[in-house]
């Protein structure tokens, strides 16, 4: 197959056409042109990945979890999970905090453009302040009784409530493990084919991802730079060192962390890993939305990592929602940034507390784009610093959000494939076959079952 026919090179080609083209209609006023004729072809193709979320989460972790057969193996796979979900998130807390504290960006922002940004952000701090203050309110236990849902069809009519499905989901599938297997066939048969549904319908959706990836980086580019009443480049290079500190984060998570566990739990060489993973990356890069991109993560671990569909179907969408290693690691480095910027010094126990904090909130955080800046309002007023500082950030949070929720995907698939390596259940092709999710364009169902042997 021709490389241009393949679905993460078309994804990358859209990816770069939208950032042209984002900078070239800042520059010429487009912006109007943008977000009526190009903006909406990015939007289309975010909502269709979000109208599946809920059935796929639904189906596959239901399927996922009856299919463990005993509550030991879900028990152990479960708490496996977890653990390695807890652990990367701390292990990224803290590179966060170690960078932030000894390359000190803050320090480098002048009040001339602190000034601007809180001017031209304002109304969206407002936003934020309100969100959080709602949150801060809230009793110690209140997530717990979050997670539970008192109608279910009102929490899958909104793709923020991911976690309530998600309960809902691993309770219905551990009911099918205590009723006897034949009353409970039915049902499962049920969700089987719901998931296989989801499956198809993904790649179908997919056939318009370079297009909508590139309506959503042209929209990006030209909101920032409209928003900022200025230029993109000067208004980044303000905050150049507070987006460098941030990306070093992340880099050291996506190429050294993962690629650690990878090396040491799994059989997988780190470039065919990455090679393996590219299209979710690039999707999750362009729609800021670990939601989102769950369909295209389960795809790419199944096909091209060779992890099970039981291990996928359960830590995948778990992941998804409680997994936000890139959003813990802004988190830790936006709140002490912001101290820093305002002149305010933060003690060893503050910075614990936005560890402790941070790590809650990127568990109960939503899987769209941006939700992780609601959290850090609650975490700056937790630690003394004034909210209102969240404005120095503003400009740059877009781009970041698209690195940190490219972080968040990788190590998704990191955790699986660590998971169904533990479980005996990895399959990597061991002879160079590669299923990417592009054969999918370039032939049948019939076609990819017929390519070698794994």
């Amino acid at each position: 197959m021709p490389w241009y026919k393949k679905l993460h090179w078309q994804i990358l080609i859209g990816l770069v056409l939208g950032l042209v083209y984002g900078v070239i209609a800042a520059g010429a006023g487009w912006a109007e042109f943008t977000s009526d004729w190009i903006s909406p072809f990015g939007t289309i193709f975010l909502n269709l990945l979000k109208l599946i979320a809920v059935p796929l989460i639904l189906a596959s972790l239901v399927v996922g979890v009856a299919s463990l057969r005993d509550l030991k193996k879900l028990s152990r796979i479960g708490g496996k999970t977890l653990g390695l979900y807890l652990l990367t998130t701390t292990i990224a807390l803290t590179i966060g905090l170690v960078l932030v504290n000894t390359l000190q960006p803050g320090n480098t922002v002048t009040k001339e453009t602190q000034t601007k940004l809180e001017q031209t952000y304002q109304d969206e701090v407002e936003m934020s302040k309100e969100l959080a203050s709602d949150a801060k309110d809230r009793g110690p236990l209140q997530p717990l009784v979050d997670l539970v849902p008192s109608n279910f069809f009102s929490s899958a009519s909104d793709n923020g409530n991911m976690l309530q499905i998600v309960f809902v989901a691993i309770f219905i599938g551990i009911g099918l493990l205590l009723i006897p297997k034949e009353d409970a066939e039915p049902l499962l048969s049920f969700f089987r084919s719901l998931n296989e549904l989801v499956i198809r319908l993904i790649e179908v959706i997919m056939y318009m991802a370079p297009v909508g990836v590139f309506g959503l980086l042209a929209d990006a580019i030209t909101s920032i730079a409209t928003g900022s009443a200025g230029n993109i480049i000067s208004l980044l290079g303000a905050l150049g060192f507070y987006c460098l500190t941030v990306i070093v984060g992340l880099s050291i998570m996506v190429f050294l962390v993962y690629p650690t566990f990878m090396s040491l739990f799994t059989p997988i060489a780190v470039g065919d890993y990455f090679k393996a993973i590219l299209p979710a990356q690039l999707v999750a890069f362009s729609t800021s939305s670990s939601g989102g991109t769950l369909p295209v993560t389960m795809e790419v671990c199944e096909k091209n990592l060779g992890v099970s569909e039981e291990v996928s179907s359960f830590v995948l969408p778990l992941g998804a929602t409680i997994n936000m290693d890139g959003t813990a690691l802004y988190q830790s480095v936006a709140a002490v940034f912001i101290a820093q910027v305002l002149g305010i010094g933060l003690a060893l126990s503050q910075q614990l507390n936005i560890v402790l904090l941070a790590t809650l909130a990127s568990v109960g955080a939503a899987a769209v784009p941006s939700a992780g800046t609601v959290m850090l309002v609650v975490i700056l007023e937790s630690i003394g610093v004034p909210s209102a500082g969240i404005a120095l950030i503003w400009a740059a949070d877009r781009p970041l959000d698209m690195l940190r929720t490219t972080n968040n995907v990788t190590g998704d698939t990191m955790v699986a494939s660590v998971i169904a390596e533990s479980e005996g259940q990895l399959n990597f092709p061991t002879d160079g076959v590669q299923m990417e999710m592009a054969d999918v364009q370039g032939g049948s169902q019939t076609e990819i079952a017929e390519e070698p042997a794994t």
